[in-house]
């Protein structure tokens, strides 16, 4: 069987099922495992590289009033490759191609693929994805093995942080303008032990200000912007022009704003975000939870400068 990926967390689960030797075709941001990275590249963004965070939000903005795709599909691949499985989504036009994109690039295919679209809101969904996935490949066991170890991993966070105080929580998915995290996020939030005070669990994301932020008075921050790792959402933070009552925030005066690794652990709906919830649930409540869950997913962010620590 041949599979194309038309998101990186579709090339994540495909591999996690071990499916790695049938993917012939990925996107520009298939980055994990390592060798997804060598697989023909089918889809590609039209946004130019290293724009500033705040020029990003306003090319897409320009993209969505026009219509237009932010992706470009790349049919020759596709003639090349013959994909017998599509893997894609309808859940963000912006994050990665949609059904719409597919639909002319697999017209001239002379037979058409199967195309399974992944639409995650919560946790449960993802694990559901998972099991799809492994059910249209014939990958049962591996995918219903995998999805149900995920689950635990998450159960034995609970065991952990139960009973221990939740603390308010507000996730950052963009940070020049702020966006709020929503979707599996707030959940992941809860599993860890926390409360997010803006988002709402499969909920989407959505466009605020910092007055909202300051309004819901969290007591801890997570840096999380879409598309992000870890190092790069920790120098975003120390270029943010924060607003003037920023050191008025709990979370600001106690030390608690956090980046995080958002590619690995958060904006992707893959088998990862069991590490996305490990790590929140380290930061929220470090006394219970072991230290090395946050070790390389996450930093704590200095007042000042925003630098790691």
């Amino acid at each position: 069987m041949k599979i194309c990926c038309l998101l990186p967390s579709a090339t994540e689960i495909a591999y996690a099922v071990g499916l790695g030797n049938e993917v012939a075709g990925v996107t520009y941001g298939c980055d994990y495992p390592l060798d997804a990275r060598r697989k023909p590249v089918v889809v590609h963004s039209k946004l130019p590289r290293e724009l500033a965070a705040s020029e990003i939000d306003r090319r897409v903005a320009e993209f969505v009033a026009r219509g237009e795709s932010l992706y470009r599909i790349d049919t020759e691949a596709l003639q090349q490759i013959q994909p017998d499985l599509i893997l894609t989504q309808e859940l963000c036009h912006v994050c990665a191609a949609s059904p719409d994109d597919i639909v002319s690039a697999i017209e001239g295919l002379p037979k058409a693929p199967k195309l399974l679209t992944l639409s995650p809101h919560t946790l449960n969904d993802v694990w559901n994805n998972i099991r799809e996935v492994g059910h249209v490949t014939g990958h049962d066991d591996e995918a219903n093995g995998l999805a149900s170890r995920l689950e635990e991993r998450i159960r034995e966070v609970n065991r952990m942080v139960a009973g221990q105080p939740r603390p308010r929580v507000a996730c950052l998915e963009w940070l020049d303008p702020p966006y709020i995290a929503g979707h599996w996020v707030p959940e992941m939030v809860y599993e860890a032990g926390g409360l997010d005070v803006l988002g709402g669990i499969a909920e989407p994301s959505f466009r605020t200000d910092w007055r909202t932020v300051l309004a819901a008075q969290p007591e801890f921050i997570v840096m999380m912007p879409c598309g992000y790792g870890l190092q790069e959402t920790v120098d975003e933070y120390a270029k943010l022009n924060k607003p003037a009552d920023w050191v008025s925030l709990q979370a600001v005066r106690n030390d608690h704003i956090f980046a995080v690794d958002a590619t690995s652990h958060f904006s992707r709906p893959g088998p990862r975000l069991a590490e996305g919830v490990e790590a929140l649930a380290s930061i929220f409540h470090s006394e219970v939870v072991p230290n090395n869950w946050f070790d390389g997913r996450a930093s704590r962010c200095s007042v000042g400068c925003g630098s790691a620590t």
